[in-house]
């Protein structure tokens, strides 16, 4: 599809120029949901900051554009899910009270 710009008037060219970023914004959040459903809510990952160590944490929510890691100290992170990798889910024994009762796991 060829559109002659030459043609359009300055109104026209800024609607054009509106509705191509919007298409743009569109495909990336596109992408970043699809990566996105690589990882589910509660799955352990880990990621890299540049200059900084490897962080791990679990996912605990999803956003436009990033998830939300939380890491064992209690840190939040937005990261976006191109730079997440997933990491075994460590056996760790855990002493449940009397009254929790403990759901399976999917």
């Amino acid at each position: 599809m060829s559109i002659d710009i030459d043609k359009l008037s300055e109104a026209e060219l800024v609607d054009l120029n509106h509705r191509i970023v919007e298409r743009l914004r569109f495909m990336r959040q596109a992408r970043a949901h699809v990566a996105m459903l690589q990882f589910r809510i509660g799955e352990r990952v880990s990621f890299q900051p540049e200059g900084r160590e490897r962080i791990f944490g679990i996912i605990t929510r999803y956003n436009k554009k990033s998830v939300t890691v939380v890491t064992p100290e209690g840190v939040r992170w937005n990261v976006a899910p191109g730079f997440l990798h997933p990491e075994p889910s460590e056996v760790v024994a855990v002493v449940v009270p009397d009254n929790v009762v403990q759901l399976p796991r999917k």
